[in-house]
Order: structure tokens, then C-alpha cells, then sequence
């Protein structure tokens, strides 16, 4: 209507001011009467061109701003690594479309329920029966009581192959008087996208939970198999000692049933261990492990050590390495106790026999730094850090009993202390570990 308008104000001032006679709207002379109704069509003919050209800017400005509202949304849930970051994309990008209010809809257990939301959305019972009747129906659905809250209440359900997996709701805000033709349509490609973003995010969470149970699986397996072998050993060594002392041979002298009995006892106490290292684990496991520290001499939590391995030691030499003010160090005494003997342990099953075993301490700023080292074969590069994983056994640990629970309680007990431990191959040969406790009791806020 603008290019109409003004190409007849144009022929109609060139007629008054230009054709004679002038200052009237009349013509003479029968040559202009086609000279105007060729300029009335120039006219119109460009008017009309230019007002297309303009709505096809119009529409390409509006598809411009629909595939950058797509992509980036795209990009959105392209770094979306979870599932909450994927609804949290979708309600952000559906907001800087629409002035309106976001919620999400999605299925727990077969029953529709509030995902997410924003504060002003309303999510009460009779919305969230519409939500579930778009649900269960694979429609679009309005809510509210009347006409004009049905117009500022939309469910879109979220459509996959598989079929409905979810269901977006928009409130409009304040003052909104609707949806236009072009917002609706983005709105269902953005909900389109939205449906295999979810859909994605759900498969990533199962594809997790399956890691998870085989991993489960694994680690069950890998106990009953440690656990069955490791406890059948010394019950077995224990039965046949009690069986050959019960049959009360007359050929077994005094020394022999001596041998006898301590080789039942050091089994019996192997036993008690293994059955100790399970309880530990299942406390840490519930949460339930308690550390009660106070000052200790580190020279007694060691000697109490040392004193469980004296069988095992024998002549081997330990080189203990401990400043005489050295200070107390506050720790759980019987627990500490279990570490060190678990370090000492692991160091004279992995080193040679006639190798020394070096135990050190230092003071650095305000933790100790306590040192285990061997002259062993070392732990390879790959397995310093997964030693301390559970029922994880080195390459070259195989040929040695054990369940693969040692260290993982021994880093348990020390971060339940505050501290920390780590594995390094020595310059030489052997490795060493590294407790490192805080010396100051961290105060709670109170």
C-alpha cells in the first residue's frame, strides 16, 4: 500500500506542477495522459518489486536469526557433558526466544514429573495433569482454567523414534500476548533437538550404569576369587596341623609339634588379617570408619609394627632413619599401626631376603613425611597410582598372595587422618612409599 500510495502522489504532482496547465489537476494535451498512466505503472511496478525485496530480507533476517537460535543450542548441548547441563541448555536457549517462563517434564518410573523448572513457572497439580496428558498423547497442549491463561500456557511433548520421552512447558510472562507463526516453529525444532539431546543424555546415563554394575561385577568377582583362595590357604594349613595332632602319631617328637603348633598360629593370625582387612573395607565402604586422634610417638606406632612381623622379618635388616625430636604426630595408634604394617609387609614380600629395608622421617612445613622403601624390583610407571585402587595387583605382585586390599585400606585410613600416600620407583632399585600426615588438627568452622 506504501508503493501504491506514493506512485499516485507522484503522477498527481507531476500533473499539477509539471504538465500544462499548471497548479491543476487537468491535462490538455493527450500525450501526457499516457506519459502519467506509463509513470503510474513504473511505478507501482517498482513499489511492488521493492516491497518484495523487502519481505524477503524480512524472512531472511528471521531465518538467520532461527539457524543461529539452532546452532546455538547446538553448541549447547554439544558441551553439555551431563544430564542436568542438557536440561539446563534447553530451558536457557528456549528463554532467549521466548519471553516466557521454562519447565521440563520427564518420566521416573512411568510417572510424569518436574524435571526442572524456573521459579515463576506453575507447576501445580492440574498443569501437571495437562503436561501428562501431552505426554501420554504425543500432542501440544494448553493449560489454565480459561481462554486467557490457555493462550500463555503451552506443553510440547519431546518426540523421539522410540517415541515420547519428556514434555517442555512454557509460561509466558506478563504482557505476552502469545506465540507468532515464527516462534512456533523454531520453538518445534528446538524441541526437536532437545528430544534426541535428552535422548542422548539418557542412553550416556544407562551406557554409565552399566559400566558401573559390570564393574560392580568384576570387583565382586575378583573378591569371591581373592577372598575363597586366600582364606581356604590358611584354613587348610590350620586343619592339617590340627588333624596330624589330633591322630596323636607317637612318631612326632616335641620339636615337630612345636613346628606344628606355631605354623597353625602364624596361619591362624594370617587369617585374622584377612578378616580384619574385609571389616576395615566394609567400614570405609558405609562411611563408618572412625578415627580417634591424639599425639603419638612415631617410633611406637612403628615398633608395635614391626613387633606382628618379627617372624617374618628374621635377620633382615631394618634401617630406621628418625630424628630423636622428632615431634608427636596425631593419629589413630591401631590404625597407623595397620598402615605401617601393611607397607612393612608389602616391603619384605617384594625385596630380596638379604636386602635392608630403609624406614625414614622429616618434618615438612607442618605435616610428617614418613618413608618405606625396599630394594625390590620396583612397581612399573603404569601401576603407581593404580595400586591404590581396589583388588588391584600389579604385574609383577602375582606370583605373591594377597588379596589386592592392603593398600587401598592403608590410603583409606591416611586420608581419613587428613593426609595423603604416594608410590615412587627408587634411583636404583626398589620402591618407596611416601605417608605424609598433617601435624596440626585442622579446626572446624564453627
Amino acid at each position: 500500500m506504501p508503493a501504491v500510495a506514493t506512485a499516485i502522489l507522484g503522477v498527481l504532482s507531476f500533473d499539477f506542477f509539471l504538465v500544462p496547465p499548471y497548479l491543476a489537476f487537468r491535462v490538455e494535451d493527450v500525450q501526457y495522459v499516457f506519459t502519467l498512466f506509463g509513470l503510474l505503472a513504473a511505478g507501482l511496478v517498482v513499489g511492488t518489486l521493492a516491497s518484495r525485496m523487502r519481505e524477503q530480507a524480512i524472512q531472511a533476517r528471521k531465518g538467520e536469526a532461527q539457524t543461529a537460535a539452532l546452532y546455538r543450542l547446538a553448541a549447547d548441548l554439544a558441551d553439555s557433558a551431563g544430564f542436568e547441563e542438557v536440561l539446563q541448555a534447553i530451558r536457557k536457549n528456549v528463554k532467549q526466544i521466548v519471553n516466557c517462563g521454562v519447565a521440563i517434564y520427564l518420566p521416573v518410573g512411568g510417572v510424569l514429573e518436574l524435571a526442572t523448572g524456573d521459579p515463576g513457572f506453575p507447576a501445580n497439580e492440574p498443569e501437571k495433569g495437562i503436561a501428562s496428558w501431552a505426554y501420554e498423547n504425543g500432542s501440544m497442549a494448553g493449560g489454565g482454567p480459561d481462554e486467557a491463561t490457555r493462550r500463555k500456557t503451552r506443553y510440547l511433548p519431546f518426540k523421539t523414534p522410540q517415541g515420547v520421552i519428556g514434555v517442555l512447558g512454557l509460561h509466558l510472562r506478563k504482557g505476552a500476548e502469545g506465540l507468532s507463526q515464527d516462534e512456533e516453529g523454531l520453538l518445534n525444532a528446538l524441541v526437536s533437538q532437545g528430544a534426541i539431546a535428552i535422548q542422548r543424555a539418557n542412553l550416556a546415563e544407562q551406557s554409565r550404569r552399566m559400566e558401573l554394575m559390570q564393574q560392580t561385577e568384576k570387583l565382586q568377582s575378583a573378591l569371591l576369587s581373592s577372598i575363597s583362595h586366600d582364606l581356604r590357604t590358611p584354613l587348610v594349613s590350620i586343619t592339617g596341623t590340627l588333624t596330624t595332632l589330633q591322630e596323636n602319631d607317637p612318631g612326632l617328637d616335641d620339636a615337630t609339634r612345636k613346628e606344628l603348633i606355631e605354623n597353625a598360629s602364624e596361619e591362624a593370625d594370617r587369617l585374622n588379617r584377612i578378616v580384619g582387612n574385609l571389616l576395615d573395607l566394609t567400614k570405609m565402604e558405609a562411611g563408618t570408619l572412625r578415627i580417634s586422634k591424639r599425639p603419638c610417638d612415631l617410633r611406637d606406632v612403628l615398633g608395635a609394627s614391626l613387633e606382628q612381623l618379627r617372624e617374618r622379618i628374621g635377620d633382615r635388616a631394618i634401617r630406621m632413619a628418625i630424628p630423636r625430636d622428632f615431634p608427636e604426630v596425631p593419629m589413630d595408634f591401631s590404625f597407623m599401626m595397620k598402615v605401617f604394617f601393611n607397607l612393612l609387609d608389602n616391603a619384605i614380600k617384594y625385596s630380596p631376603e638379604d636386602s635392608p629395608i630403609d624406614v625414614g622421617a622429616r618434618v615438612h612445613r607442618t605435616a610428617a613425611e614418613i618413608e618405606v622403601g625396599d630394594r625390590g624390583t620396583g612397581i612399573a610407571e603404569g601401576d603407581l597410582t593404580r595400586i591404590f585402587e581396589r583388588f588391584y595387583r600389579a604385574e609383577k605382585a602375582q606370583p605373591v598372595a594377597g588379596t589386592g586390599l592392603g593398600l587401598s585400606i592403608c590410603k583409606g585410613i591416611i586420608e581419613a587422618h587428613g593426609g595423603r600416600i604416594v608410590a615412587r620407583n627408587n634411583a636404583d632399585s626398589g620402591a618407596t612409599f611416601i605417608v605424609t600426615l598433617p601435624l596440626e588438627e585442622k579446626q572446624e568452622p564453627s
